[in-house]
Formats: structure tokens, sequence, C-alpha cells
């Protein structure tokens, strides 16, 4: 053990003289391999962190679920199916979810959904324009729970009888009452309509790239009295279909499949004239998506590796050849090939950890760059930086085993005698 520690503090401060004396070999020697593993930890942590986000976007949009629309959410099969078709499918109604529940055993919660968007919200002379309306059944929060803040959310009695209450968003009661918690108890005005709030959903924040439900810029009212201020068809009708935990997203849809089509009177050739868009498919999309970027980054990344890598090992073949008499000296006094090959080889990874290091260091100066300003959220995981090291280690391993290999090698008279 102690040999080893020896030997491992030699060639650590045989690395650091070579990098002191010789400065600009030694830079534009590493310089490939901190172009590398900037190339392929940035791009590996740009990519996480942007499917992180987006996932985190599309979970909100509920676990296990599946919106029931006439309209394919995906883009109907990359343009295959003209949206013309779309428009003349039928909107999914209130009155199929008896009948859907009814026939489905894996559903867990279910929801009737309508929505409307760039509308005005008015308190006194105080108003708030481009608000989103949602006009939801009992079960909308299981299936997309949130906290309240101040208040309560919508009681069962409040859903069933239509009554004229509300729940704010926290952005939307903070910009029309100076402050959130004072919505509880006013009156707010839509298309005429006076109407109470009694919560005010806790502040969720945005999402960079998938918004998802806007629930801070929102009014959630029952589903009985948004009818009575707009038209359901023309409001984006949805059923919200939360299968069981154990029940797979294939086997969910297909048996909604089957019990749509009976609501629908579809005869067996005919094809599906409604959309069941997963969740979960939105999710393997991305990861689909993603993986090509991934394989992208570390093509660019090895390529700067190997211009590295040939940097490291012509620092390396100078350097035996400056250290020949010493290289033959030790040997002449008992140090064994091992010993050197080793000292070698563990300078020449040191050296390309050193590249490495600048590389993620300039990885966490772009993460704070895209943290702060950009308000995008970077994360560098354990994982990523053990790779990075590992790279550092493999490659400089690499680089150095023939020039190792060299001096272990060398004639221990014939390097003493040498210049």
């Amino acid at each position: 053990m102690l040999k080893t520690l020896q030997i491992l503090a030699a060639s650590f401060r045989l690395a650091w003289q070579e990098l002191r004396n010789n400065k600009l070999r030694t830079f534009l020697s590493l310089f490939g391999v901190t172009i590398g593993i900037f190339c392929i930890i940035g791009v590996l942590t740009t990519v996480d962190s942007l499917e992180k986000n987006i996932k985190e976007g599309i979970n909100s949009l509920g676990s296990n679920t599946i919106y029931i629309d006439k309209w394919d959410y995906s883009g109907g099969g990359d343009g295959e199916y003209p949206w013309w078709k779309y428009v003349k499918r039928p909107s999914p109604k209130y009155d199929e979810m008896r009948f859907i529940s009814a026939k489905t055993n894996a559903i867990d919660n279910m929801a009737f959904t309508l929505q409307v968007q760039g509308q005005n919200v008015i308190h006194e002379k105080d108003m708030i324009q481009n608000v989103a309306l949602y006009g939801v059944t009992e079960e909308f929060n299981s299936i997309q729970p949130f906290e309240i803040e101040y208040g309560r959310y919508l009681t069962l009695s409040d859903m069933e009888r239509g009554s004229a209450n509300s729940v704010m968003g926290y952005e939307n009661a903070a910009k029309l009452f100076g402050s959130a918690e004072r919505a509880l108890g006013k009156t707010i005005t839509i298309k005429n309509k006076k109407i109470n709030v009694v919560g005010v959903i806790k502040k969720q924040g945005k999402s960079l790239l998938v918004s998802g439900w806007n629930f801070d810029d929102c009014v959630i009212l029952s589903y009985r009295f948004f009818r009575t201020i707009f038209e359901e068809r023309y409001s984006n009708p949805t059923i919200m279909v939360q299968g069981k935990p154990n029940v797979t997203t294939e086997a969910f849809k297909d048996e909604l499949r089957g019990t749509l089509r009976a609501v629908h009177r579809l005869s067996p050739g005919t094809e599906d004239d409604f959309s069941l868009n997963a969740v979960s498919d939105f999710s393997d999309a991305v990861t689909n998506l993603f993986s090509s970027v991934k394989l992208g980054g570390w093509l660019i990344g090895l390529l700067s590796l190997v211009v590295g890598a040939f940097g490291i090992a012509n620092i390396m073949f100078v350097t035996v050849r400056e250290r020949t008499p010493i290289i033959g000296l030790k040997k002449a006094v008992g140090a064994k090939s091992r010993t050197i090959l080793s000292e070698f080889l563990l300078e020449s990874a040191f050296i390309c950890f050193i590249g490495g290091a600048i590389g993620l260091i300039l990885v966490f100066l772009m993460a704070q760059l895209l943290s702060g300003p950009l308000n995008f959220n970077v994360y560098i995981s354990y994982n990523i930086l053990a790779l990075a090291v590992s790279i550092c280690i493999a490659i400089g391993v690499l680089a150095g085993i023939i020039p190792a290999t060299i001096a272990a090698r060398m004639d221990p008279v014939v390097a003493i005698r040498s210049k």
C-alpha cells in the first residue's frame, strides 16, 4: 500500500512539473480533451435537463391518464390523417361518461372538462385579461392534484348544484386583488355572471417548454355552472380517464377503445372517430427524440477526445524521451518495469483528468447561465460526473499506454548513456 501511494505521489508530482515547465505544449494537448469533455458532458447535461423539464410538464397532465378527444395531440400520425376529418368527428359528451364508466373496469377516476382561453375577469373597476377558464366535474382534482393556498376547493355540493363559486390561480388572484390571499370572499364577473372566489391555488410556477394545465393563470368553475356561461361544443370538451395503478397503458387504451366504439356504434370495419391521447405516449416520444440528440453529442465529443488523446500521447512520448536517463537510473537501482509503467500511465491519466476538469468547469458555468437569466433548470447528475471522470481516466490510460510501455521496456544501461 505504501509503495502504491509513493508511486501515485511521484506521478502526480512529475505531471504537475510537466504542466508548469511546458505550458503552451500542455495547453494545446489538453485543449482537445477539454473540448471533448465539454461537448459530451454539456450535451448530456443539457439534453437530460431538457428531457426532465419536458417530462415534468407532461406528467403534470396526469399519471396513467388518457385524454379522450376528437383531436389527436400527437399531430395525427405525421399528417397522414387530414385535419378536416378531425373536424367532422363528434366531440366527447358528458352523457357518455356514465356508459364508459359502467363498461370499463380499469377506470380509477374520470372527469369531464371544458375550457376557453383569453377571457376577461373583472372585479369592480379592475380587470385582468387572457385568463384560462376551466369547467370541471367532481374527480378532476383527483386526476390533476394541486394544493389550495388559501380557502378551499370546490365541494361536491358546488359541483352537483352548479354553484357560482370558483377557485382562482395564484397569479390571477395577485394581479386582480393586489395579493392572492385578499381574493377570498370577493366577487368576480365573467361574461356578466357574478362568481364568488372560495379558494386560491398554490403557486405552481411555469415550465419553460411544456405548460400543461396553466393553474397559475386560470379560474376553475364547476362544469354545470360553466355551461351557463359558455356553449359546451365550442369549449374544447374532453374526457379525462385515469387508469388503475396495476393496469398498463396499452391494456387500458384497448379496453377504452372497445367501449368507445360501442358508445359511438361503430361497425368492425369503420375507423375510430375519436382519439385516445395517453400521457405516457408523450413521455416515450420525448425519450426517443432525445436519444438521437445524445448520440450526436457523443459523436462530436468523441471526435474531440480522439484529437485530445493524440495530444496527450505526444506529451508522453516527449516526456519519455526527456526522462530516459532518469528511467535508466531507476531501473539500475532496482525499479521494476511495472513500476515505471504505472508511473507513466498515472501521469498520463492525471494530465487528461486536468483537461476534463476544465471541461467540467465550463459545463458548470453553462449550467449557471441557463439556470439564471434563461429561467431553465439544469440538472448535473452524479452519474454524468462519474462518466466524465471515467472517460478522462480511460482516455489518459489509452493515450499513455504506448509511451509507458516503451519506458518500461528500456534497457537501463542504454538509457543511462543516452542524452
